[in-house]
């Protein structure tokens, strides 16, 4: 019989994306033995190319890397662009205007994944964490009471297990072990769609200052973005529903040019652009089902983050958000327990409450975004508005959000709660009509409507605590009787004046 190698670690992460080697550093600054489980080889192909400033100037400040994306060449994004809601014409937010994101911190980057990913799980390596690439996790070591390791098989065939006090699932939407944390997924109807997606060089650009923004240009059969990773090459993917599948089937190549056909303004700015068709942007590629949540982010000895345990719509550019999010709040967990700061199951109440409001904002908000496209009579857009839905088709979101914020949010019943996201998804619309029509000088009811305060408090809150530390203002709790992140960010703590939570 093949024997097995068995060896030991604090904390075990499956996956090296932005989620599991952010998670893996902040472990690893705190002394910790970290090993690092990838099954590819890095640089490799991943989509979600278009940051937030919270990833960028909050956790990769936190993290130490922040100043070797800032040299890495990668375009710098202001905000965003949209041909979307009643405004026949594209309108542009910027970052700048958000209270939260003033000053030199107000942008993002549009990056290339590959080089991205390289850069953060080399900087793991860096911090210590032992990463271990072509590693293939295939089973969870349980002893019933909680998770205790993994065991995965090598390149070369080997067989081994790592025995651990937690295993962190940070392995994304192909996770092959999130079901061992006690839950299942759970797909969004609302958002139930297919996105299409290729690479083109020589494609347009916005007008400065704005020529590293997303676009986002709706059309009949759903929406596109268009993203400038760099001043050649650009990201373009069409976003359809699930059930007009018909549009993406055969040849998929035909396919996402006949829906730039539909688009008059991607096919404005794709008019002089080839399509790549070689190396790792040669491929049109389909993503099906990609918004959904896990029932339970963690059980004793194990977390899900990432995309292991939840995506929701990309049109604002979320994920990439929440994989870096969720691992600062579970490396929290791990190391206040670690450290015997703070007991398991408070600990990892505040992650999993914390990371479910935060995924919950982010799904409001897209439906309001959705919700306001007015312009379009087609069956795509009608099946995303809100304001014609009856109580029952937000079922699911209604259980999404139902308790995790109590005392901020709380949900009497679905009508209660679909009439209130009706309310705030009016307000929305009108913000943006606004901006649409008057563009910076207006800006600010948008960064007032209670869809955005909610999607910008916890990135702004983030990232002001990395770039000013003790200087920053005084945070608190998110949930009564809450915990607070420490003034170097990487543990949990109670709030000053605060009673520590009963274990």
């Amino acid at each position: 019989m093949e024997q097995v190698r068995t060896a030991e670690a604090d904390v075990v992460v499956v996956g090296g994306g932005p989620a599991g080697s952010t998670l893996a550093a902040l472990v690893a600054l705190r002394g910790h033995r970290v090993v690092l489980l990838e099954k590819e080889r890095f640089p490799r192909y991943q989509i979600g190319e278009s940051l937030l400033p919270a990833t960028v100037h909050g956790v990769c400040r936190l993290t130490g890397v922040a100043d070797e994306l800032a040299a890495a060449g990668f375009t710098r994004k202001r905000g965003g662009t949209f041909r979307w809601g009643t405004n026949p014409d594209p309108w542009t937010f910027s970052f700048s205007v958000s209270p939260r994101m003033a000053g030199p911190s107000s942008f993002a980057y549009q990056v290339e994944r590959a080089k991205f990913d390289q850069i953060l799980l080399d900087h793991a390596r860096r911090l210590g964490v032992d990463v271990r690439e072509g590693s293939a996790v295939n089973r969870v070591l349980d002893d019933g009471a909680r998770v205790r390791g993994v065991g995965y098989t090598a390149e070369d065939g080997t067989r081994h297990e790592i025995l651990s006090r937690y295993v962190v699932d940070a392995s994304g939407n192909r996770s092959q072990i999130h079901d061992s944390a006690g839950g299942a997924r759970k797909y969004s109807d609302f958002f139930r769609n297919l996105a299409l997606f290729g690479y083109f060089t020589g494609g347009k650009r916005l007008p400065e200052p704005d020529s590293g923004n997303i676009l986002s240009a709706a059309f009949g059969s759903g929406w596109f973005w268009y993203i400038p990773l760099s001043p050649e090459l650009t990201s373009v993917g069409a976003v359809v529903r699930r059930d007009m599948a018909q549009k993406v089937q055969g040849d998929p190549e035909k396919a996402l040019f006949a829906l730039i056909d539909e688009c008059p303004l991607i096919k404005e700015y794709l008019a002089d652009a080839q399509r790549v068709t070689t190396g790792q942007y040669g491929q049109v590629r389909v993503r099906k089902d990609y918004s959904y949540q896990a029932t339970a982010y963690w059980r004793p000895g194990m977390a899900l983050i990432g995309d292991a345990a939840c995506f929701v719509d990309p049109v604002f550019s979320s994920g990439v958000h929440l994989a870096t999010y969720s691992a600062l709040l579970a490396a929290r967990s791990i190391n206040s327990v670690l450290a015997g700061t703070v007991d398991e199951e408070t600990a990892f109440r505040e992650f999993e409450a914390r990371y479910r409001r935060e995924y919950s904002v982010f799904y409001e908000f897209l439906v309001s975004f959705y919700d306001m496209n007015a312009t379009e009579g087609s069956y795509f857009w009608q099946a995303k508005k809100v304001t014609g839905s009856a109580a029952a088709e937000f079922e699911s979101f209604i259980e999404l959000v139902g308790g995790v914020a109590s005392g901020e949010t709380a949900l009497t019943s679905r009508a209660t709660a679909v009439a209130d996201l009706r309310s705030r998804s009016a307000e929305f619309s009108q913000a943006v009509d606004q901006v649409a029509a008057g563009g910076d000088a207006t800006m600010v009811p948008l960064f007032r409507s209670e869809v955005v305060r909610n999607a910008m408090r916890e990135g702004g809150q983030v990232q002001s605590r990395a770039m000013l530390g003790e200087d920053s203002e005084e945070e608190t709790p998110l949930f009564p009787g809450g915990l607070v992140g420490s003034p170097d960010g990487l543990l949990w703590q109670l709030p000053q004046g605060g009673r520590r939570p009963a274990r």
